[in-house]
């Protein structure tokens, strides 16, 4: 084997050597001939790194010569050991975009191609373990020669180099009215990489509702007909993504950022989508958007952004025909057009597991148009529950067997009448072909009432009595999960009642296995061989979402109890899919070593242990908050604001939403719904410590870019350190500088 300064010596331009690209030499000029100068108006978006092994790492960059914007440009790269680039290294191309370190040039000639958007990604490969490279692309246009800023990348340690790894980890970076502030902080760390967990973009361009009023930091979209448009009842229009052009716009407006480039000029980034880089709430090609009124499946849609997700971030093509890693292929069907899931070895200690949670998954289990009064578990199956069905009785509905029996005549006209007036589905919810159509009771009184208020010339239709309903069977309808709205996602994904979810969910997935799955079979079967065969200390999976359960609790006082309901925040995540979620958790938590979660997607900072319900399984999470998403607190203050019933019983301004989380969530240690931040992990054979960098949400209102922002920020920035250890997988935080010990069931 070639020894390490053999290897340098044969790969390596010595110190005091001058080199100046081809791309910057007219043939027969004399090296040096060339003034060279740094223009970012050719790289406007800087450089990036991304995907490091231990022997290779993907380079990125974007070139752009106003003189020829259709053209194919020709550019260099240099890469080296030393930021003075005077230890250059040798490359030698072996396929389209691929090269080899360790003979050839030191000077690669790569080509940014147009229909690439002029986006470049080089796979150097060849490169040494646990080893810091300087890189930068050069290009001549018509006269003189310019150069990109410089960056700097490492390559991961020796899959049994035995050394501690420090990396970051982000999500939620919404660009419209807000700065990034956290990614100064983050620039300061001494770190060997990032991973993003999801939310690199967002997909509107000033959606009220998740997105501050964009001010100086507005985007508009030059294809403004291949766009989404929205007129909200409140507030200015707003576009959503659809061409490939808007998603493009999208990444070249959010990469302009002089503090995310840094962030990416500094380390390699490991990166996954969430929902915002294709459509919020998105599950395969499709959108929710318009809440179950209109079909929203656009493969087109879904093929544009995974297109230019790929030109713009440095991440490797898994499933690419070999010599072919960096071009994506859109004449293939989706899903496989892209496959993004993959795993990094980092020496013994840390093998990083990234997962793709959006491109497999089915839909929400309950859908955003379902008729709340629809009874979708009757009593037979109600009562095939068992013991729990004499505790799930509060939660339940007495139902009309069939709504089209004669008996019920001027109910069904009523409902008939009602579906015109108040805009909901007249078959309210059943096909057309379905014989009986049972209906919750108290869901034809409210409509019954409303009705009547409507038409106060007309003899009223009476209400159904509490003794009629007393002789009715018992069952589930949609109301019963909160779903209180006829096209909404209050009660299909957000604030869905748990103590009725549990059972429906568990009996409808029993029945359609497909209604349940997330990952796929493809990807979940790779993931479970991944991790049960890895040896590393650590196995990390790099998560979008909580694993943990998060439900708030409200209690309302009845006439003759108090019935407590638990609400899932989000069934948009892993709450909404509970028996892949409880599956693997099982199999993590069987596996040989220490498995740990670290998750994205809510914009909160969480820590605490994801638990099977009844179950001993469980392993560590901890959530990072959004680096300038909206904030938890921020996005439930205004879903209850706009909840047609909770906004009067659950007054947001009332609730400390921490208290009530930890409190209703027993396997939580600790929650930040309010800061905005990252998170940063060191990890060695003993420990996994995460230290949790919190930032006021108002911190990110104007820019603190400068030395003195800088300084003004480091102020207000406070840190929560938690951590795991390979001796035992219990939880421990940071108590004036004391490791202490958490249980379950109580606050950190």
């Amino acid at each position: 084997m070639m020894r390490r300064r053999d290897f340098l010596r044969a790969t390596l331009v010595t110190a005091g050597s001058v080199v100046v690209p081809t791309a910057c030499s007219d043939e027969g000029d004399a090296i040096g001939a060339c003034d060279v100068h740094q223009d970012d108006a050719f790289f406007p978006q800087s450089v990036a790194s991304g995907d490091p092994r231990h022997d290779s790492v993907v380079l990125w960059t974007r070139l752009i010569d106003r003189k020829q914007p259709q053209s194919d440009l020709n550019l260099a790269l240099v890469v080296a050991l030393d930021e003075g680039f005077t230890q250059l290294v040798e490359l030698t191309p072996s396929s389209d975009n691929v090269v080899t370190a360790g003979s050839g040039s030191t000077q690669l000639r790569v080509t940014a191609r147009a229909e690439f958007d002029h986006c470049v990604k080089v796979k150097v490969s060849g490169l040494s373990p646990g080893t810091t490279y300087y890189y930068r692309f050069y290009y001549r246009p018509d006269d003189g020669c310019v150069s990109s800023r410089v960056g700097r990348t490492r390559t991961a340690p020796a899959l049994d180099a035995d050394v501690p790894v420090r990396f970051a980890f982000v999500s939620g970076q919404d660009y419209i009215g807000r700065y990034y502030n956290a990614y100064v902080a983050l620039a300061k760390e001494e770190l060997d990489f990032v991973v993003h967990l999801g939310g690199y973009i967002h997909e509107t361009t000033g959606n009220p509702s998740l997105q501050a009023p964009p001010g100086e930091r507005g985007i508009s979209f030059s294809d403004v007909d291949g766009a989404i448009a929205f007129q909200p009842a409140e507030g200015a229009a707003y576009h959503a993504a659809k061409s490939l052009s808007n998603y493009r716009e999208l990444y070249k407006a959010y990469r302009s950022d002089r503090a995310l480039q840094r962030v990416h000029e500094l380390f390699p980034m490991i990166a996954v989508w969430g929902d915002h880089e294709f459509s919020d709430d998105g599950h395969g090609a499709t959108a929710t958007y318009l809440d179950g009124r209109e079909p929203e499946t656009d493969e087109d849609r879904r093929k544009a952004a995974n297109q230019a997700w790929f030109e713009y971030m440095p991440a490797e093509y898994p499933n690419a025909p070999k010599g072919d890693e960096f071009r994506y292929d859109s004449a293939v069907e989706y899903p496989g057009d892209i496959t993004i899931y993959r795993d990094f070895p980092f020496g013994k200690h840390v093998h990083l597991v990234m997962t793709d949670l959006r491109s497999y998954r089915a839909d929400h289990l309950i859908p955003e148009d379902a008729f709340p009064g629809k009874v979708i578990v009757q009593q037979p199956e109600f009562l095939d529950l068992g013991a729990s069905s004499t505790s799930l009785l509060p939660y339940a509905s007495r139902y009309i067997g069939d709504i089209n029996s004669p008996t019920w005549d001027r109910y069904e006209k009523a409902l008939e009448d009602a579906a015109d007036l108040f805009g909901f589905d007249p078959l309210l919810g059943f096909a057309q072909n379905e014989s009986l159509r049972p209906i919750s009771a108290s869901v034809v009184n409210e409509i019954v009432a409303k009705l009547n208020a409507q038409r106060p010339e007309m003899a009223p239709v009476p209400l159904i009595s509490a003794t009629e309903m007393s002789f009715m069977e018992v069952g589930f309808a949609y109301a019963d999960l909160g779903k209180t709205d006829y096209y909404s996602a209050f009660g299909s994904r957000y604030l869905v009642v748990k103590e009725s979810f549990d059972p429906i969910s568990r009996i409808a997935v029993e029945a359609d296995v497909a209604r349940g799955v997330v990952m796929g079979d493809a990807q979940r079967a790779w993931f479970q061989k991944t991790m049960e065969d890895s040896r590393s200390t650590w196995k990390v999976w790099g998560n979008e979402h909580p694993l943990s359960q998060l439900v708030l609790a409200h209690t309302t006082e009845l006439e003759e109890e108090t019935l407590t309901r638990h609400f899932y925040l989000s069934c948009d995540g892993w709450d909404g899919f509970r028996k892949e979620r409880d599956e693997l958790i099982g199999m993590l938590a069987a596996v040989e070593g220490n498995v740990v979660s670290i998750t994205g997607d809510l914009g909160a900072f969480l820590a605490g242990t994801a638990a099977v319900e009844g179950a001993t399984a469980e392993i560590v999470e901890f959530g990072g908050a959004a680096i300038s998403s909206t904030t938890y607190r921020s996005v439930l203050a205004k879903q209850l604001a706009s909840h047609p019933t909770l906004k009067d019983v659950l007054g947001a301004e009332d609730i400390d939403l921490d208290e009530s989380m930890q409190k209703a969530n027993p396997h939580l240690a600790f929650s930040n719904t309010t800061s905005n931040g990252f998170c940063v992990v060191e990890a060695n054979a003993d420990e996994f410590v995460v230290s949790m960098h919190m930032i006021p949400e108002d911190a990110l209102a104007a820019p603190l870019y400068d030395e003195t922002g800088a300084a003004a920020l480091d102020e207000q920035i406070t840190i929560a350190r938690y951590k795991t250890t390979a001796a035992e997988s219990g939880l421990y935080w940071e108590d004036g500088g004391t490791w202490k010990q958490w249980s379950p069931g109580t606050a950190s």
